[in-house]
């Protein structure tokens, strides 16, 4: 029982122990549960427990179990909780930064895919829209352009069978029958041999002015070779002989002793230029087969009309410009109404049907020169008329019918010329009319006195009033006689002068004028009489002028010293507008000489320079010398309207026959380096520039510290090899389009003006079309011209500065223009742009145009300007009189008219804004 008990009692304790154990249990786990609330509240030790380890945490329980002081446990791990807590907000912040920063990525990344794909797809438009355009090109092509084969050229060696056609006397030649054209290929170039004087020589008294002359002439002449194999002419100088029959005979010996005269004289030029009165026709009884002749007189039987060639004589000098030997077309009306000096060669006879010839050197008489009395006639009616009118007022004509010493050289039948050269200067310079007898002998159809008479008037200015239209006058075949001279029937002589009274003061002007042209081209020089004689034949056999080269453009910058650029230029176009796309440079469209030589075109002027600068547009239809000729691929194209469309059509269009055009911009400079790099960073982002040709005057190379700015298009500086305002305006090869703006680099123009003007100068192509207006007037004080620069309501000069021109005129400028022009200009360092205006006013006869800018767009801070100069008005004075000297009046003209945008401050609706961007 006490066993029992005992074991009883036992059982009771344990019971309880346990139960005691199992109560303190809950309460510890209780209040650690209550504690851990506690911290989790406070931030607790639940994140702290997840980066534990479960070991650590059964570490951390018995501790907290076992640790004398429960609180410092808990608050260090409150302390720690509390630093993982805010490691932890910090990485969570990164977390969503870097989330944003791939979003924004991919965003980027998405939109990148996207206009990938869209170059891609118009890549692939643009490439299947360059193999449509390749097809139409090949079918156009195939369809429209005819298979070219080059000609075969037959070389005539020594034993050539005579392919011409047979013609039974050589004074029937025509171009067709007695010239060989195989030996002109239309790819030969049209090559002259010219016989040595010296090695093939006649032993005649030959000229030394004229030898000479010829001999210079021809050696810088283009078409000239030294191979004969390779000539299409063969010209030959021959010198003045009297008429003879044993110095016949010797010419004719002569020629038939040439190496390449081949028998006939085939392709032979024989030219005989005159200098004296003396001169005849050497060749009457002479057979010289089928070569061309070249001379001033010419017996009827003789001539061969469109195969030999009448020239005036070689009176003045060998080359270079005559404008100092004539006198100014102004004023219109001279002392003298009309004028005439000579005296008859032979005997008038108004009862005979003959006119009797006077003895001739050989002591004999000469037979009968007219077998019909009809011009026997005639010339006493002329002389009665001329009687009459000077009965009318001897003060106003000078009419004389004989002289105390008579000129020699006039033929049987002919009216000599008296006096000496300064007695018959001073006559014609106060005439304005000068009455020309043609010779009664009709069987000569030119004579040397006829042609002398012709010349001398040309030259003083006394508009030629020919009476006899049966006479051949000089270069017929090309030259309009009608626009110089006057020229009636011998049937007309009792009417002549009422003819010649209702000529009014500019018809009288104009004849005069084109008269000085005719001289000043083609009579001038014995250059310009060679050269002329070439061009014909070359004209003849349908041959292409061969074309003056560009200006070479040496760039200052080499392959070794590279052109340093300047980083990131900013576009700053001064304007919010759109005026038009930005487009790679792209050549103007070049027109190279063809055969299309008889296609019109309106002409520019009645008065122009005639030389085929572009053979397809001449200025005039009158054949000039080809010592100035020269073509560039550029011409003239009529332009008109249509294609603009509205504004954003017209911007893109640029409006006009022909949509796509560029402009090349040629900038002078000297000596500011600051300004021209101002100036070019201001061209950035302008529609329609090609290049920019900086002409570098300055004879030391630009500094290696500068930066040339980037603008989008190239920069090219060239190297001048003297200071000189000339090289503003040379024609030079790197200028690749016909619109050429010359804009001083102190200019500042914005880029809808430079736009505007471009548009402008597009609808008058053959103008100057700029913004700086100046004008030219009368000072009655000092009966001379001067130049004005005030802001008034009218102009007749654009200054060069600021202004469109085409490429042509720079041709013009640098190889026609009287070389005394581009003297003056480099003594005084002024001028270039008066030149210009005089120069484009002579051809077109029209005013420059005015196109709309601001008041001013010099640059004030500029270290240095030309107009700043004391001297700067008074040398622009005299340079508008030398010049106006130098053409023989005053070319320019007057406007009032100026070129303002339609749209200009036009306050516009604003949804109709984009339909209207611009004119």
């Amino acid at each position: 029982m006490n066993f029992q008990w005992t074991n009883h009692n036992r059982h009771i304790r344990t019971s309880r122990i346990i139960a005691v154990l199992l109560i303190l249990l809950i309460i510890i786990a209780i209040i650690v549960h209550n504690n851990l609330a506690s911290l989790n509240g406070e931030g607790g030790l639940q994140q702290s427990h997840r980066s534990r380890s479960k070991l650590e945490l059964r570490s951390e329980d018995e501790r907290l179990f076992t640790a004398p002081n429960l609180d410092d446990e808990i608050r260090k791990l409150s302390k720690v909780k509390a630093s993982v807590n805010n490691e932890l907000r910090d990485m969570e912040s990164r977390r969503h930064q870097l989330q944003s920063q791939m979003s924004r990525y991919q965003m980027e990344i998405d939109g990148m895919r996207s206009t990938q794909d869209n170059l891609e797809k118009e890549i692939k438009l643009l490439r299947l829209s360059l193999d449509q355009l390749s097809l139409q090109k090949e079918e156009l092509d195939g369809k429209y352009l005819p298979i070219l084969r080059a000609p075969q050229r037959i070389l005539m060696g020594d034993n050539s069978n005579d392919n011409l056609s047979n013609t039974s006397s050589s004074r029937s030649c025509q171009m067709y029958s007695c010239f060989d054209y195989s030996r002109c290929s239309i790819l030969s170039g049209f090559n002259v041999y010219f016989y040595d004087p010296f090695q093939y020589t006649l032993h005649a008294p030959f000229v030394k002015f004229i030898k000479m002359s010829v001999i210079s002439s021809l050696a810088i002449n283009p078409y000239i070779t030294k191979d004969p194999s390779k000539a299409c002419l063969f010209v030959v100088l021959v010198g003045q002989l009297e008429s003879s029959e044993e110095n016949s005979k010797s010419l004719e010996n002569f020629l038939k002793t040439l190496p390449h005269w081949h028998g006939d004289g085939r392709n032979h030029v024989i030219i005989n230029l005159m200098q004296d009165y003396n001169g005849r026709d050497m060749f009457g009884n002479v057979d010289t087969g089928r070569a061309m002749l070249v001379q001033s007189p010419f017996i009827e039987s003789k001539f061969r009309h469109k195969f030999d060639i009448i020239v005036p004589p070689s009176m003045g000098k060998a080359e270079g410009d005559v404008w100092e030997e004539l006198p100014m077309i102004s004023p219109i009306r001279r002392t003298y109404f009309l004028s005439f000096w000579g005296q008859f060669r032979g005997v008038i006879s108004q009862n005979s049907a003959k006119i009797e010839g006077l003895d001739d050197k050989n002591g004999g008489k000469s037979k009968e020169i007219l077998e019909s009395s009809i011009l026997s006639q005639v010339e006493s009616v002329v002389v009665s008329a001329l009687k009459d009118i000077q009965s009318v007022d001897e003060n106003e004509f000078f009419v004389k019918f004989s002289c105390d010493s008579v000129g020699p050289g006039a033929i049987n039948g002919e009216w000599s010329i008296c006096g000496t050269d300064l007695q018959r200067k001073d006559l014609l310079i106060k005439s304005t009319f000068s009455l020309i007898l043609a010779p009664a002998n009709t069987s000569y159809v030119s004579s040397t006195v006829f042609q002398l008479r012709l010349y001398e008037s040309l030259k003083h200015g006394a508009v030629p009033v020919i009476l006899g239209d049966y006479v051949e006058l000089p270069f017929s075949d090309v030259l309009d006689w009608t626009k110089a001279v006057i020229i009636l029937p011998k049937a007309r002589a009792s009417e002549f002068y009422f003819i010649l009274r209702t000529y009014t003061d500019n018809s009288i002007a104009e004849l005069r004028q084109m008269g000085r042209y005719y001289f000043e081209t083609y009579f001038g020089t014995s250059r310009s009489i060679i050269n002329t004689v070439l061009a014909i034949l070359r004209t003849r056999l349908s041959m292409p002028a061969r074309p003056i080269q560009d200006v070479p453009s040496p760039n200052v910058f080499n392959s070794t010293n590279m052109q340093p650029l300047a980083e990131g230029t900013e576009i700053n176009s001064e304007t919010d507008e759109v005026l038009g796309p930005l487009e790679l440079p792209f050549s103007s469209m070049k027109f190279k000489q063809n055969f299309t030589q008889h296609v019109s075109y309106e002409s520019f002027s009645k008065v122009g320079y005639p030389f085929e600068l572009f053979p397809y547009t001449p200025f005039e239809k009158a054949l000039p010398s080809d010592a100035k000729y020269a073509g560039s691929g550029f011409g003239f194209r009529p332009i008109g309207r249509g294609w603009g469309g509205a504004g954003k059509e017209f911007s893109e269009a640029l409006g006009g026959n022909f949509p796509r055009e560029q402009f090349t911009i040629v900038m002078p400079t000297y000596e500011r380096d600051d300004v021209l790099i101002s100036a070019l960073q201001r061209l950035k982002g302008l529609p329609f520039l090609n290049k920019v040709i900086v002409v570098w005057n300055n004879p030391a190379p630009p500094s290696p510290i500068i930066k040339w700015p980037e603008i989008g298009v190239p920069i090219k500086v060239l190297k001048m090899p003297k200071n000189s305002l000339n090289n503003h305006f040379l024609p030079f090869d790197a200028i690749e389009t016909e619109a050429v703006l010359s804009i001083d680099d102190d200019a500042h123009l914005r880029h809808d003006e430079i736009v505007f003007g471009f548009r402008v100068w597009r609808e008058e192509r053959d103008r100057i079309v700029g913004f700086p207006g100046r004008f030219h007037a009368w000072d009655v004080k000092t009966n001379s011209w001067y130049y004005n620069s005030n802001y008034t309501c009218e102009l007749s000069m654009v200054l060069t500065g600021a202004a469109f021109f085409h490429k042509y005129y720079s041709y013009l400028y640098t190889h026609v223009m009287p070389q005394a022009i581009r003297d003056k200009v480099d003594e005084y360092i002024n001028c270039e742009d008066i030149a210009m205006n005089f120069l484009v006013s002579h051809i077109t006869r029209k005013s420059p145009l005015k196109v709309t800018s601001r008041w001013t767009f010099r640059c004030p801070g500029c270290p240095q300007t030309l107009a700043s100069d004391n001297s700067h008005f008074e040398e622009r004075h005299k340079c508008v009189n030398f010049f106006m000297r130098v053409y023989g009046y005053m070319p320019l003209l007057y406007t009032q008219y100026r070129v303002d945008s339609v749209l200009f401050k036009t306050r516009l609706p604003h949804d109709k804004q984009k339909c209207f961007k611009y004119i």
